[in-house]
């Protein structure tokens, strides 16, 4: 039975964690982990707090090598550990699932071709680049074999087969027409293995880089905030804070969902760890499963898209646009706004279309629970605050998750037995070293492998090829330049859409920006909106039917219908796609990613935002009472006008929102009449 804890809302049991465990590895992009017997579980935690600190010894004691000879390192202990903790296919059917021969036989192969760089002599290697001997070519090959099975262990199979097409394309593709466009003079097997070895786009490239940094630093912060009770925290004060109303229960969801998401780095899980705790409070109030299991997905996602954590591809952004991670916080602050005001619009919305009710739930005042643990705010403060006084985002975290850290010890040091506390807590930090190293491994293969990618694309050109075609087939269809810009983004949207729907969104992210980026560069678009562009519908494609994985979960939760649950999640989640839109078709909407004056940023932002409302009545079938087919009808261009931000179709989109509102309020008043006539 679920537990309570006095003064705040219900717990979720240990029975109950290990179905959340099992929803999440059943349904997320990155496979589960193995469920190892304590023996190996201790010694692989070791080794992950191992890993740790020698991430943050090279925050602040780099490598007097450079930053290549750390990410040889860092590759070398980390990759290992993909085949001691995950299982070469399937899923086992005992409680433990250790580790077996081919598995150590892998890891240590793994070790000696990933160190090999730097046991013949990290100098004369560097020094050999482009012309690697035979050996060098074959510890390559092996390499990028064993990449390849760390990725299909930690993320299926889609990701290496799409590195093994781009390879085959650069081998084959001198036997090409000549005539084709994306023929290229082609590679032969050594000239491939030299281009991942590549310091600037192959294993060794920008996205393990990131991963090497920003990303385990932010995974391992993210598990002393989970470890000190953030997450219990974030919850009840979202509780708390809306209390007792018909639409408290989905604002709780909602807002808990954006909070939790400084903990959990995936959307899934968040949707899922969402779920346990707030689908019995939705069901209470009302909610059918199909609705409630929407809103849960559409919190969830919203995580991965809000300040000040994000998700794994802001770090990549702000490497490649060479900006401060800050910036690009900045730039995510307004289209975070809108997409959690188009998830209120439907709340509200919804709860009134089903007939939601209030639900009494056991929790103190808002201002009692942030007095007891407001504290965990402060870390989320600390980062932004140092990230604006220049100090690097890597460096920004560790003090974070110091201030974390030693925020949980204070709290230990109440109760009667200290030394017992201190600790309880010295295994705590211990554990988040290593749960932070060991959830960041699926990112780690698979920012390897989008290595392999990214230096295929770059060697043989063909993202500009395959950026040119997209702009070709838009032209194809107009000459008008606005009307061009208009299809090349569409395409791009579905394009990132489908990626995603086969590739974790890290990868999804990187493959579209050297694909798909050119292409909208190309039509004027600056790097900014474009980079904001693709990760946006990179993450949303998480919630994109037929697949949506996050709506699956969610169903799985609250028992739902898939297919329905995806459908509901879309209908939360309208406003997001459309947004993106919004900030690379016209010059105005730059605005929305805060470049400009601070009077264009604010009249962009009300008018998006009465686009998003518009919108809310399109997809709530909503409007003070319920909205007829001609009211949403004439709601579907008020809103795509308003969010085309320009002063002629932000006019014509006004006169329909307000044709809207007095067509509705016309067939009110006829209602009635007819109500009280009958």
């Amino acid at each position: 039975m679920p537990t309570t804890a006095p003064g705040s809302v219900r717990r979720v049991t240990t029975a109950e964690q290990r179905n959340v465990d099992e929803i999440v590895g059943a349904h997320d992009e990155e496979r589960p982990a193995r469920m190892l017997s304590p023996r190996w579980e201790r010694a692989l935690w070791i080794v992950g707090a191992g890993v740790a600190l020698l991430v943050l010894k090279q925050v602040f004691l780099p490598f007097d090598q450079g930053n290549q000879y750390y990410l040889v390192i860092f590759l070398a202990v980390t990759l290992p550990l993909v085949f001691l903790s995950y299982r070469p296919k399937g899923r086992t059917s005992g409680d433990k699932d250790d580790p077996g021969v081919i598995d150590w036989v892998l890891s240590a192969i793994t070790l000696v071709v990933a160190l090999y760089p730097l046991l013949t002599g990290f100098d004369d290697f560097l020094d050999r680049q482009g012309q690697l001997s035979t050996v060098d070519v074959v510890a390559g090959a092996v390499l990028l074999l064993l990449i390849l099975e760390a990725t299909r262990r930690t993320t299926g199979l889609v990701l290496p087969i799409i590195c093994l097409v781009f390879l085959a394309y650069a081998y084959y593709g001198g036997f090409l027409p000549q005539s084709w466009a994306i023929s290229h003079a082609g590679m032969n097997f050594d000239e491939i293995i030299s281009a991942l070895y590549d310091p600037s786009n192959g294993f060794y490239g920008t996205p393990l880089d990131v991963a090497a940094t920003y990303i385990v630093l932010f995974t391992i912060y993210g598990a002393v905030l989970a470890n000190s009770g953030a997450g219990t925290f974030f919850v009840d004060f979202s509780f708390a804070l809306f209390r007792k109303s018909r639409t408290a229960p989905g604002r709780t969801t909602a807002l808990s969902g954006f909070l939790l998401g400084t903990v959990s780095g995936s959307g899934t899980a968040t949707t899922v760890t969402l779920g346990a705790i707030t689908w019995p409070i939705l069901k209470k109030a009302g909610y059918p499963k199909e609705n409630a299991g929407g809103l849960l997905a559409a919190s969830g996602i919203g995580a991965i898209l809000s300040p000040p954590t994000l998700g794994a591809a802001a770090f990549i952004i702000a490497e490649y646009l060479e900006t401060s991670y800050l910036t690009v916080l900045l730039w995510a602050i307004i289209p975070t706004l809108l997409y959690y005001l188009g998830i209120v619009f439907a709340v509200e919305a919804d709860a009134r279309r089903f007939g939601a009710h209030s639900v009494d739930v056991d929790t103190p005042k808002a201002w009692t629970v942030l007095a007891k643990g407001g504290y965990h705010f402060a870390s989320l403060a600390i980062i932004v605050v140092f990230l604006a006084l220049d100090i690097p985002p890597f460096s920004a975290v560790v003090y974070a998750s110091g201030v974390a850290a030693l925020f949980s010890l204070a709290t230990k040091l109440f109760a009667e037995d200290k030394r017992a506390a201190v600790v309880e807590w010295l295994k705590e930090l211990v554990d988040s070293l290593s749960e932070g190293v060991r959830g960041a491994l699926p990112v780690i293969a698979v920012c390897a492998a989008a290595g392999v990618i990214t230096s295929t694309i770059t060697k043989t050109g063909l993202g500009q090829v395959l950026a040119d075609a997209l702009v070709k087939a838009a032209n194809s269809l107009s000459d008008n330049p606005a009307v061009v810009l208009a299809f090349t983004v569409v395409f791009c949207a579905l394009a990132v859409c489908v990626l995603g729907l086969a590739v974790p969104v890290t990868a999804s992210f990187i493959i579209s920006w050297v694909v798909i980026g050119p292409a909208l560069i190309t039509l004027g678009v600056q790097p900014a909106e474009t980079a904001m562009f693709i990760f946006y519908y990179a993450v949303l494609s998480e919630v994109t039917p037929p697949t949506a994985l996050a709506a699956v979960a969610a169903s799985a939760i609250t028992g739902g219908a898939v297919i329905k649950t995806m459908w509901q999640t879309w209908k939360y989640t309208l406003p997001a796609f459309l947004v993106p839109l919004a900030f690379v078709l016209t010059d105005n909407g730059s605005a929305l990613l805060m470049q400009g004056s601070f009077l264009d940023v604010v009249w962009v932002t009300a008018v998006s935002a009465l686009g998003v409302a518009v919108l809310a009545v399109v997809t709530t079938g909503w409007l003070i009472g319920p909205a007829k087919m001609p009211v949403r009808i004439l709601c579907v261009p008020a809103a795509l006008l308003l969010l085309y931000l320009q002063p002629l179709s932000i006019a014509i989109g006004a006169g329909f929102a307000v044709a809207a509102v007095v067509v509705h309020l016309l067939l009110r008043q006829k209602d009635k009449e007819e109500i009280n006539s009958a």
